[in-house]
């Protein structure tokens, strides 16, 4: 998409987003360059949403205006990576999520915040970087002991030490459905099991066995500044035995 027609549909869509939705925000600008990530390749920064950067003057709330500011380089460059990019999906998703931040950032919540940082480690993962292992639990919450984290879905399930000793498998419960995985013979402390095959579509489906520990264990690795033990493992989603045929919609 070219930059005045990039810069056109903003501007439009931007007006489509009733004044009392804005939560303040007043206007939408953007800039032809891109705006990479300081230290990781191929990700880019698309918006940002400026709070109170124009004071007008006076102290009534509505004489400081805050503005979405949208980067035409850096939808140029993911367009670039990725040949089925949605121009107009992602524009829209960077606006509303731009405008939230603002209203979240100016009521004093940090939940956006929370998602940005477990939307980065997530990317770290995809890339096989260090990564926090807990950092799915910053998504959106789905399920009980389930989140999501820019589409990929993670459920956590805590593993006994009985169960380690005394089981090759456990169940837990995706998307809604009861399957047993297999329990890998190097758990390590966090296993991000991958599920192959649950949805069609190109996302990631973790269980994440989490190697429960007494308390003086924990206290141990914490006084020794120990880090978790994390591993990754994958098995075929068709495999695993389950109550239902074949795996969610």
């Amino acid at each position: 998409m070219r930059y005045e027609t990039f810069d056109r549909r903003a501007r439009e869509m931007f007006d489509e987003i009733p004044r009392e939705l804005r939560h303040g925000v007043e206007f939408v600008e953007v800039h032809p360059e891109a705006l990479p990530h300081p230290t990781m390749a191929d990700v880019y920064t698309l918006g940002e949403c400026a709070t109170g950067e124009y004071d007008l003057g006076g102290s009534a709330p509505e004489t400081v205006r805050s503005g979405v500011h949208l980067y035409h380089g850096s939808f140029r460059e993911l367009a670039r990576l990725d040949p089925a990019f949605d121009w107009e999906g992602e524009l829209w998703e960077t606006l509303t999520h731009e405008i939230r931040h603002h209203r979240e950032s100016a009521a004093g919540e940090d939940a956006l915040e929370e998602l940005d940082w477990a939307e980065d480690e997530n990317f770290k993962r995809r890339k096989g970087k260090a990564f926090e292992p807990f950092f799915y639990r910053a998504g959106l919450p789905v399920a009980d002991g389930a989140w999501e984290v820019d589409g990929d879905l993670f459920v956590e399930r805590p593993v006994s030490a009985e169960e380690i000793e005394d089981d090759d498998e456990v169940s837990v419960t995706v998307d809604g459905e009861r399957v047993t995985v297999p329990l890998p013979d190097e758990l390590g402390d966090v296993h991000f099991l991958y599920l192959d095959g649950v949805y069609e579509r190109d996302i990631d489906v973790a269980v994440v066995l989490v190697r429960q520990r007494g308390t003086w264990e924990q206290l141990r690795a914490l006084l020794g500044g120990r880090s978790p033990e994390v591993r990754e493992s994958s098995v075929e989603f068709e495999d695993l035995d389950d109550d239902d045929e074949g795996g969610p919609d």
